[in-house]
C-alpha cells in the first residue's frame, strides 16, 4: 500500500498568464498557498482567481421589498446618480433611523438597477463589511466556502477591482472609516450606501437626503399591510399615519399590530396616546426586537453617549413644535461650542435636521418618544424628562419678547407661537407651575394679535393654576382673573367679564384694601364692562368713585388720575352727555401734556378721544384738526405700521366720511385696510373693522353695489373669526340689512333686521342701546316697504326705551324721535310729526352743533312738513 503524501509536500497548482494573474492575483494565491501548508487541504478551486464569467448569469442577494410604496421621485433621483458610467460611483442615503432608506435602497437595486451582480451588505460596522464582503467571495466561486474570511474577503475584492459591471448596496453604514478600506480598491462599479449620518461624506459620497413618505404613500402603505389577509376596517387610517410623523417604520408596524390584534386604526390611536411607552415598544409577531421604534432610536442614542449633551438637547427639544426650532432657546445648556458639538452630533446623525435658517426641525414621532418615559431606557429617565420640559419652558419665557406691542417684535413673538403651544399641549395642566407665567405674555399677545379663543384658553390656563397653587386671594390668582375677564370682555363675553371683574375687585378689596392700585384699576375695568354692556348709569357711578378716589390717593396730575378722568369722559360720551364729555376729555389731554408731554401715547389716545367727541357733536372741524394732529404724532412716536397710528387713521376717515368728504375718507380707508392686512393679517379683527368701515364708506357714497360686497364678506369673516355672536358680528348684520334696504332688498332687509334683533335682546338684553338701535331700523325697513302700522308701533317702543336708557337728549334719541316723526309724516299724520320735529330740534340746539347732520336735517324736514300742512312758520321775536 503505498503511503499517503504529507500535507506540507502539496503544491499548488501554477497559474497561467491565460487566467490573467499578476501581482495582486498571484498574492492572493500565495496566501491561500501559505493557509493550505498551515492548515489543511482546500479544493482546487480555492487555488485560483474567482472566474471572470462568475457574475455573467446574474448573481443577487437583494433582500424581497414587498409592500414597497410610493417614492417615485426618489427612485428617479437614484435612477439619475447611477447613469453615468466611468469611475466608482458612490450615493449615500441618509435620514432618520426608521424613514425607509433600507426599502428604498433595497426596491431601487431589485427593480431599478441593471449590474449583473447585486449584492446587500449589512455595513453596521467594519466587521460586518468585511464578511459581507466574504460572503460574496463565496456567491461568486462556492468552491472557497472553507478558507478563512479573510482570505475570502480579498478573494472577492480581487474580483471586484477587475471588473465594473456590479453595485453592492452597504446598509446602515455608522461611519465612513467603515467602508472606506472597500471602497479605496475598487476603481470601478456601483455603491449605494444607507446611513442615518448625513455628515462625513464629502470626501467619499455624494449624499442624498431621505424624507418621511407623503400622507397619501404612509395611508396606502397603513393599508396595504393592513388589508393584507383580507378586508379590515381602516377608519382612522390617515389619522395614525399622522400621529407617526408618516415614519415609514412606524406606519408599517402600526399597520401590522392592527391586522394581527384586530385593532382598529382609530383604537391604536387612542392605545398611542393613552399609553405611549407600550406602543413604542410593541411589534407585531415576528417582528425583530430591535426594529421596534423605541429600540431603533435607542441604538443610535447608544452610539452619542460619549456626548450625554446630545440626549438633553433631544430631551428639550421634544417639548416644541417638530419644525423651526430656533437655536437660540438651546441657549444656556452648554458653552458655544460644547452646544455646537452636541447639536452637530444629533445633525450627523440624522436624529434633528437643520433648516438653513438658524431653526431646527425633530421628527414629531422622535418627540414624543424622547418625552415618554422609560425605566428600561437609560436616555429616558422621568427626571430627566421633567427637568427638560422645566428647561424648555424657562428657555421661550426667556425668549420670548417683553414688549409685545411694539410691532417690531411680532415677527419673534409668531415664530415662538408654535412652541408654546406645543409646550402647553404635551405639559397636563397638573403639572403646570407658577412657571406657566410665560402663557400670560402669550396670552396678552394672541389677544392683540385678535386670536381671542386661544387668548381666553392661555388665560383660563393660568388662572386655573395660580388658584390650585397660589390659592384664591393670592395677588398674582387676582391679576390673572382680571386678564381672563379681559379676554372674555374682547370676545364679547360681557356676561362671563362682569362676573370676573366682580370677584377680582371683590378679591382686591378684602387683600389688598379699597385704596391699592390693583383695587382701583380692577373697579374701573368693571366699570368699562358695564359701560359695553349697556349699563351706563353703573359705569358712570364706578367711573366716577375711581376717579375721586385716584384724585384722593394720587393727587389730581397722576398718570392713573389722568386715565380715570378719560375713561368717565368716555362713559359720559357713551351716555349721550357730549358737554361733559368733552370737559373732561379736554382737561384729561391738557393733564396728559403738562405730565407725560404732548406726543406721549396716552397723551395721544386721549387727543383722539377728544376728537371723536367732538365729531359726534356736529364739530367736525375741530374733530379733523384733532384728529390729523394726532396722526402726526403718533407716525412720528409710534411709526406708521403702529396699530395706535392705524386707529388713529381710521378715525380720521370716519370724521371725513361725516363732513362729507368722501373721496379723503375712501381713500385712507383703502389705506388703512391695506396696512391692517399686511401688518396684522386678513382675519385680525381691526382688519374687519376697517372693511366694515370702508363698505359704509362706499354706503355713504352711494356705491350700493361695493358696500353690500364688502358688508357680506365682512360679516361672513367675522362669523368664522369671531363667532356669531359677537357684537361686531352683529353690527356686521345690522350694516349690511340697512345697505340692503338702501338697495331696495326689502325682503332680505327685514330678514336681517329681524334675526339681528332677537340676536342683540337674547346676548345684550332688551335695553341695550345696541338693540334699541335694532329695533328702530327694523322699524325704517317696515315703513320703506309700506307697513306704517309697524314702522311706527316698533319706532314709539324704541323712542320710549331710549329716553328710559340714554335720556332724552341722547343722540340716539333724538334719531329715533325723528323716524317716528317722518313715519307719522309718511302717514299723513302732520300734526304728530310737527310737534316731534320741533321737539328733537329744540333738543338739537341744546346738545348739538348748529351743522350738526342730525340738526340740519331736522330743520329741513320740519320745514317740509310745515309747507305741506299749508302751516305758515312763527314769526321772529322783536
Amino acid at each position: 500500500m503505498k503511503a499517503p503524501r504529507r500535507r506540507e509536500d502539496a503544491e499548488p497548482p501554477q497559474v497561467s498568464a491565460a487566467q490573467g494573474a499578476n501581482a495582486a492575483g498571484r498574492d492572493v494565491i500565495n496566501s491561500v498557498a501559505l493557509y493550505a501548508e498551515q492548515a489543511k487541504l482546500l479544493p482546487e478551486a480555492a487555488y485560483g482567481l474567482i472566474p471572470d464569467e462568475a457574475a455573467q448569469n446574474g448573481l443577487s442577494n437583494i433582500p424581497r421589498t414587498a409592500g414597497f410604496v410610493g417614492r417615485a421621485d426618489e427612485l428617479d433621483t437614484l435612477d439619475a446618480a447611477f447613469a453615468d458610467p466611468g469611475a466608482v460611483v458612490l450615493h449615500a442615503v441618509y435620514g432618520l433611523g426608521g424613514v425607509g432608506k433600507s426599502a428604498l435602497a433595497a426596491h431601487w437595486a431589485a427593480h431599478r438597477a441593471t449590474a449583473a451582480l447585486r449584492w446587500w451588505i449589512t455595513a453596521d460596522s467594519a466587521a460586518a463589511v468585511d464578511k459581507g464582503v466574504a460572503d460574496l467571495a463565496v456567491a461568486l466561486q462556492p468552491g472557497l466556502t472553507e478558507l478563512p474570511a479573510e482570505l475570502r474577503k480579498e478573494r472577492a475584492l480581487h474580483w471586484l477591482a477587475g471588473h465594473g459591471d456590479w453595485l453592492i448596496v452597504l446598509d446602515n453604514v455608522d461611519h465612513p472609516d467603515h467602508i472606506r478600506p472597500l471602497v479605496d480598491r475598487v476603481p470601478g462599479g456601483r455603491a449605494l450606501i444607507t446611513t442615518r449620518r448625513s455628515t462625513g461624506w464629502h470626501r467619499l459620497a455624494t449624499t442624498i437626503p431621505l424624507e418621511v413618505l407623503t400622507p397619501a404613500d404612509s395611508t396606502a402603505l397603513f393599508i396595504q399591510v393592513l388589508t393584507h389577509n383580507g378586508p379590515r376596517d381602516g377608519d382612522g387610517t390617515a389619522q395614525v399615519c399622522a400621529e407617526l410623523g408618516h415614519l415609514a417604520l412606524a406606519v408599517e408596524q402600526a399597520a401590522a399590530f392592527c391586522a394581527e390584534t384586530a385593532t382598529s386604526p382609530r383604537a391604536y390611536l387612542a392605545m398611542l396616546r393613552q399609553w405611549p411607552a407600550e406602543m413604542f415598544a410593541a411589534g407585531p409577531e415576528g417582528c425583530d426586537s430591535e426594529r421596534t421604534i423605541a429600540r431603533i432610536w435607542r441604538i443610535t442614542l447608544d452610539r452619542l453617549t460619549d456626548t450625554p449633551l446630545a440626549g438633553q438637547i433631544l430631551r428639550i427639544l421634544a417639548w416644541y413644535a417638530p419644525d423651526h426650532i430656533p437655536r437660540t432657546l438651546l441657549g444656556g445648556l452648554a458653552p458655544p461650542p460644547v452646544l455646537a458639538h452636541a447639536v452637530g452630533r444629533l445633525l450627523g446623525y440624522s436624529m434633528i435636521t437643520e433648516n438653513g435658517d438658524g431653526t431646527l426641525s425633530v421628527h414629531r414621532l422622535l418627540q414624543a418618544l424622547a418625552r415618554t418615559p422609560d425605566l428600561d431606557d437609560p436616555h429616558r429617565p422621568a427626571a430627566d424628562i421633567n427637568h427638560a420640559r422645566d428647561h424648555a419652558a424657562t428657555r421661550l419665557e426667556d425668549t420670548f419678547p417683553a414688549d409685545i406691542d411694539q410691532p417690531g417684535h411680532w415677527p419673534q413673538c409668531r415664530s415662538l407661537l408654535p412652541h408654546v403651544e406645543a409646550l402647553a399641549q404635551h405639559t397636563l395642566p397638573d403639572h403646570d407651575t407658577t412657571t406657566t407665567a410665560l402663557l400670560f405674555r402669550t396670552a396678552a399677545f394672541l389677544l392683540g394679535q385678535g386670536a381671542t379663543a386661544s387668548a381666553i384658553r392661555y388665560f383660563l390656563r393660568v388662572h386655573t393654576t395660580y388658584e390650585h397653587v397660589l390659592g384664591d386671594d393670592h395677588p398674582h390668582t387676582l391679576t390673572s382673573r382680571s386678564n381672563l375677564a379681559v379676554a372674555y370682555y374682547s370676545a364679547g363675553d360681557l356676561t362671563r367679564a362682569i362676573s370676573l371683574y366682580e370677584r377680582a375687585v371683590t378679591g382686591y378689596e378684602r387683600v389688598l384694601g379699597d385704596d391699592h392700585p390693583d383695587t382701583l384699576t380692577s373697579r374701573s375695568n368693571l366699570a368699562a364692562a358695564h359701560q359695553a354692556a349697556g349699563d351706563l348709569t353703573r359705569a358712570i357711578t364706578l367711573h366716577e368713585r375711581t376717579l375721586i378716589d385716584r384724585v384722593r390717593i394720587f393727587g389730581d396730575d397722576h398718570p392713573d388720575t389722568l386715565g380715570s378722568r378719560n375713561n368717565l369722559a368716555a362713559a359720559y360720551y357713551s351716555a349721550g352727555d357730549l358737554t361733559r364729555a368733552i370737559s373732561l376729555y379736554e382737561r384729561a389731554v391738557t393733564g396728559y401734556e403738562r405730565v407725560l408731554g404732548e406726543v406721549h401715547p396716552d397723551t395721544l389716545t386721549s387727543r383722539s378721544n377728544l376728537a371723536a367727541a367732538h365729531q359726534a357733536a356736529g364739530d367736525l372741524t375741530r374733530a379733523i384738526s384733532l384728529y390729523e394732529r394726532s396722526i402726526t404724532a403718533f407716525e412720528r412716536v409710534l411709526g406708521d405700521d403702529h396699530p395706535d397710528t392705524l386707529a388713529s387713521r381710521s378715525r380720521l376717515a370716519t370724521a371725513y366720511q361725516a363732513a362729507g368728504d368722501l373721496t379723503r375718507a375712501i381713500s385712507l380707508h383703502e389705506r388703512t385696510l391695506i396696512d391692517r392686512v399686511r401688518i396684522l393679517g386678513d382675519d385680525h379683527p381691526h382688519t374687519l373693522t376697517s372693511r366694515n368701515s370702508l363698505a359704509t364708506t362706499y354706503y355713504w357714497a352711494g356705491d350700493l353695489t361695493r358696500a353690500i360686497t364688502l358688508h357680506e364678506r365682512t360679516l361672513i369673516d367675522r362669523v368664522r373669526v369671531l363667532g356669531d355672536d359677537h357684537p361686531d358680528t352683529l353690527n356686521s348684520r345690522n350694516n349690511l340689512a340697512v345697505a340692503y334696504c338702501s338697495a331696495g332688498d326689502l325682503t332680505r332687509a327685514i330678514t336681517l333686521h329681524e334675526r339681528t334683533l332677537i340676536d342683540r335682546v337674547r346676548i345684550l338684553g332688551d335695553d341695550h342701546p345696541d338693540t334699541l338701535t335694532s329695533r328702530s331700523n327694523l322699524a325704517a325697513a317696515y315703513q320703506a316697504a309700506g307697513d306704517l302700522t309697524r314702522a311706527i308701533s316698533l319706532y314709539e317702543r324704541s323712542i320710549t326705551a331710549f329716553e328710559r336708557v340714554l335720556g332724552d337728549d341722547h343722540p340716539d334719541t333724538l334719531t329715533s324721535r325723528s323716524n317716528l316723526a317722518a313715519a307719522y309724516q309718511a302717514a299723513g299724520d302732520l300734526t304728530r310729526a310737527i310737534s316731534l320735529y320741533e321737539r328733537t330740534l329744540s333738543a338739537c340746539d341744546r346738545v348739538l352743533s348748529d351743522a350738526h347732520p342730525l340738526t340740519t336735517a331736522v330743520q329741513r324736514n320740519l320745514a317740509a312738513v310745515r309747507a305741506a300742512s299749508a302751516e305758515p312758520p312763527p314769526s321772529n321775536p322783536s
